[in-house]
């Protein structure tokens, strides 16, 4: 099984203009993004894939490896989708490129759910998780998602999800890091299908998925991610690192 990370990186992003070539202890958020992945050990190949020049010959200076984009793109799983369709692949990893610490344990959790998925059953699989700060909860960047029994995602939201109308049902909330594993056909499915208004309502791709029947297995983790968002997310991530 052939696996490979991509890490899609638009330049004008509308929160935090320009914030994958922001330095981030003498490194640029992309560039750092990119290290991590490579050092994870975990893919076969690595690729960024922009429609920025800026961000392109960042990447393709510092030895690594990068793709413009040729079409313009609502998601980043277009953006992938375009870049991996000729390539042979089995499994596809999108890298958040605004995520530069990237945990191995739990990105091979989520691997290891395609290697054990014997009938095929898997599209995507994505990591979660659990949050307790009410101001985390509540907080409209941190997508929160809700699983079946099965660990298979109902629903993303930037909303409390579950609302609390009984706040003694030990209900748990899980935020949803932004690393996705794709079998290569889910992906490229993806691609073909129109924006519907789930997606459109909420600006979350994978609504995508689920309104069009593709199942996206969730796997816990107690190790969160920390994306850079905001510049204020930026000033926590130089001090962490």
């Amino acid at each position: 099984m052939k696996i490979i990370a991509v890490i899609p990186a638009r330049y004008a992003s509308t929160r935090f203009p320009a914030k994958l070539m922001q330095d981030l202890g003498g490194k640029t958020v992309i560039q750092r993004t990119y290290e991590s992945a490579v050092n994870t050990g975990l893919f076969d190949d690595v690729f960024v894939v922009t429609d920025s020049i800026l961000i392109y010959d960042e990447i393709f200076n510092n030895g690594g490896k990068a793709i413009m984009s040729v079409a313009a793109h609502e998601s980043g799983s277009d953006r992938i989708a375009e870049a991996v369709e000729n390539l042979d692949v089995d499994i596809v990893v999108n890298v958040q490129g605004d995520e530069p610490f990237i945990n191995a344990v739990p990105l091979a959790k989520v691997l290891d759910v395609f290697r054990n998925d014997f009938d095929q059953k898997v599209d995507l699989a994505s990591l979660m998780f659990q949050i307790t700060d009410i101001t985390e909860i509540e907080n409209p960047n941190n997508v929160k998602v809700v699983t079946d029994q099965n660990g298979f995602a109902l629903y993303f939201s930037r909303s409390v999800i579950p609302y609390p109308r009984h706040v003694n049902a030990g209900v748990r909330y899980m935020k949803h890091i932004g690393i996705y594993a794709f079998r290569k056909q889910a992906l490229l499915d993806f691609y073909r299908l129109p924006i519907k208004s789930l997606e459109a309502s909420e600006k979350l791709e994978q609504l995508r998925y689920l309104e069009f029947g593709k199942r996206i297995k969730m796997i816990e983790t107690n190790q969160g991610s920390i994306g850079i968002d905001t510049p204020e997310d930026l000033e926590k991530a130089r001090k962490l690192l």
